[in-house]
Order: C-alpha cells, then sequence, then structure tokens
C-alpha cells in the first residue's frame, strides 16, 4: 500500500517544511514519485514523526491508549516481568497498538522506592501475582541485570529516592551499590537510567556513571536552577521531564486542562479520566515540585541537556497518549518553543535511547506518523486535533473512544 499526503506541513523532528509531500511506501517513508494507492489533501494540516513518551508504564489496554493519541512508542521504565512478556508480544504483533521498549523490573533497595507503592492490592489491580526483586549488596549487582536482559530488557532502570523531598524515609541504594549496577548494565550493552527527584540525587546518580535522569529535579528553588543545571551538563547525560507526574504527585490540577478540551477528553477512555482526579498521597516529592521542574526544564535546556519529553503515565495516572499531548503545553509553558517541545517527543528520545529507524520523517524510517490540523510548531495543542494516525504504515481507525 502506498499513500502519498500531498502539500503538507512536515515537521521532520528537527525542522519544519511548508507545502511538502510525503510517501508512506508499505511500513516505511519512501521517496514521492510514482503512483500511489491513496492520495491525501494535506492542505493546512501538519505532519509530525510519531510521538515518543520517554516514560511509561504498560499494563493491558495502555498501548491502544497511547496509538489513539498518535502516540506511537512508550518506553517503560519499570514494569512486572509476568505482565511485560504479554505486552511486548502485543507491540510486535500489532498494529492498532504502540510500539514498547523496557527496562523491565527496575533496580532499588529492598523498602525502596518505589516498593511503597506497589502494595498487594495495586499488584492485585495490575493483574499481577508476583514480587520485585531488590538489590541489597554489590554482590547482587550483576545477577539482577542478568535477570533483566532474560526478560528482555533493553535498558537498566536504577532508584535512588530516599524520600526526604517529601517529608519521608525510604531505604536507597548506596552510591557504591549504584555504580555497580550501572557498571554491569553497561558491561551487558544496556544503557542506565536513575529515578531520582532531587537535584543532590540526580548527582549521585550522575557520578554513578548513569546514561540520563528519569526525572527533572523538583526541590531546588529558583536561584539555585542554573548552578544545578550547569553541573548536570558537565555529565554526558539526558533528563526526562515528567512535568505531568509532578503536577499530578504534588496536586497541581494543571493536567485537568485535558478533560475540558474536546479534541482530547472524546478520545479518552474512561479509565483515564478517571486518573485525572487521583491523589498520590504515597509518593513523596516536594510540594512546589511543579514549579520548580518547569524552571529547572528551562534551565537544563539552556545548558544543553537533552531533554526528552516524557510523563511517568501508568494505569492509574498521568494518562496514557493524553498525558504526552499536556506534556507538551507544560514545556512550552517552561519556555521552550513548540518546535524544541516537538523534538523532545520525536527525534531526541529516538537519539538518545538508539532508536535509529523513528522520531524523524525522512526515506527508509519508520511509517510512524502522525497527522493534525493545524500548526502545532505555533500552537502546541494542535497536536490535539488529530486527523490520521500511522503505526508501520497502518493507518489508525479515528473514530473516538
Amino acid at each position: 500500500m502506498r499513500t502519498l499526503i500531498n502539500n503538507v506541513r512536515v515537521f521532520d523532528g528537527e525542522r519544519t517544511v511548508s507545502g511538502a509531500d510525503v510517501l508512506i511506501d508499505g511500513d516505511r517513508i519512501g521517496e514521492p514519485g510514482g503512483p500511489a494507492d491513496i492520495v491525501l489533501d494535506g492542505t493546512g494540516k501538519t505532519l509530525l514523526p510519531g510521538l515518543i513518551d520517554a516514560h511509561a508504564h504498560v499494563f493491558e489496554g495502555d498501548l491502544a491508549e497511547a496509538l489513539r493519541f498518535g502516540v506511537t512508542t512508550e518506553l517503560d521504565l519499570n514494569n512486572l516481568p509476568p505482565l511485560l512478556a504479554e505486552q511486548r508480544r502485543q507491540a510486535a504483533e500489532r498494529d492498532d497498538v504502540a510500539d514498547l521498549r523496557s527496562s523491565s523490573v527496575i533496580a532499588t533497595a529492598p523498602g525502596g522506592h518505589p516498593t511503597q507503592i506497589m502494595t498487594p492490592d495495586v499488584l492485585k489491580a495490575l493483574g499481577a501475582d508476583a514480587t520485585i526483586d531488590t538489590v541489597a549488596d554489590s554482590g547482587q549487582a550483576k545477577a539482577f541485570v542478568e535477570a533483566r536482559l532474560a526478560e528482555g530488557a533493553d535498558y537498566l532502570k536504577i532508584a535512588i529516592d530516599d524520600g526526604s523531598s517529601g517529608g519521608t524515609r525510604l531505604p536507597v541504594l548506596s552510591p557504591e551499590l549504584a555504580a555497580d549496577l550501572v557498571e554491569a548494565a553497561h558491561a551487558a550493552g544496556l544503557k542506565a537510567i536513575a529515578h531520582t527527584v532531587t537535584a543532590r540525587e540526580a548527582i549521585i546518580a550522575l557520578d554513578a556513571g548513569v546514561d540520563g535522569l528519569a526525572h527533572l529535579f523538583a526541590d531546588t528553588d529558583h536561584a539555585m536552577v542554573e548552578e544545578v543545571a550547569a553541573r548536570i551538563a558537565a555529565y554526558d547525560a539526558f533528563t526526562i521531564s515528567t512535568i505531568t507526574y509532578i503536577e499530578a504527585v504534588t496536586g497541581d490540577p494543571g493536567g485537568t486542562e485535558l478533560l475540558r478540551d474536546e479534541r482530547v477528553a472524546s478520545r479518552m477512555s474512561e479509565r483515564s479520566k478517571a486518573t485525572l482526579n487521583r491523589e498520590f498521597s504515597d509518593i513523596p516529592l516536594h510540594s512546589a515540585g511543579a514549579a520548580n521542574a518547569s524552571h529547572a526544564a528551562l534551565a537544563l535546556f539552556r545548558a544543553g541537556v537533552p531533554l526528552l519529553a516524557g510523563t511517568d503515565c501508568t494505569p492509574f495516572g498521568p494518562p496514557h497518549g493524553a498525558g504526552l499531548h499536556h506534556e507538551l503545553l507544560t514545556l512550552t509553558g517552561a519556555g521552550l518553543t513548540a518546535e524544541q517541545a516537538l523534538a523532545a517527543a520525536t527525534s531526541v528520545p529516538a537519539r538518545c535511547f538508539g532508536l535509529a529507524d523513528r522520531g524523524r520523517i525522512a526515506p527508509g524510517l519508520r511509517a510512524d506518523l502522525l497527522l493534525v490540523d493545524g500548526d502545532p510548531t505555533r500552537d502546541i495543542t494542535a497536536t490535539r486535533a488529530i486527523a490520521d494516525v500511522w503505526r508501520r504504515g497502518v493507518r489508525q481507525s479515528q473514530t473516538p473512544a
């Protein structure tokens, strides 16, 4: 099947071109020319690479919800091995769900984050009868990484979060143990990403050699943000934004704007809508976290740190798919331009996670694409005016949920 989109504005993952023709040839982007089975008029529309959520937690139904919103890839950063295998199978075999990469289960100290969240009741709600592997000492580091490799992990996630940001205390990996885990991951050819929520924890993780941070630091007042950003920029590492998650955890109602936007609300499942009013009392985070994280995002971006758009979406919230459109809005609210925010959800995560076949629009790359009405390079909320979505060249039904 060959589909030609004529006269469309294209954001190719890095820059914008007007009046372009783009050919979808099977599961790839082709060179325009020759006959096409379908011709679409792109006048007044913008074609984007399929969006990538760089921080997700994927369970049953989530990949379908993500794709409905043009999120064609989710990067899972902690999951339960018994459930992950089924989500991997669906992503590999079906074209009506988003693609998936995963760390499998996070490396954390016994009793450490996020074991306080993953209670028996939560595990039961997720359909899992499982315990969470933890790492008590350096002697277990290599075996932990080997177990994740056996589960098909694409990278390693470690937790460095002692709970102090939210006024609690949690057991935490020592700096030495964190470094041992990172060393084992790198020896196995895996990148290592760290869950940290404070500037101090971020530096500990970066000193341990991690390749990326799963969250913005959210505890530093505005006077110190640039200094911390400059320190982080000295490391060759990226940061994932997750302002949407930080809003949710701290009770900031910012994400509820999605319910007032009919372009979004009409596509959301009732389960996802319900998550926007959930209270997250079991997750410790600085009370001014959302504002602090917003300032940190701009400071890190200006300091040259690659910034990736991610939501930390779960079945309990923030919502899959819709949440990334809100994350784009928060990034522009932080001071990024619309094009910079779009790159943070396309080409930048593809580059940082080694996904060379996606995140841009160019011949030979995967035909993971999002077509929207309007111009999101000027008005970021135009990403919500979804006209068409393709995943591996397969055009998705645009019937609302």
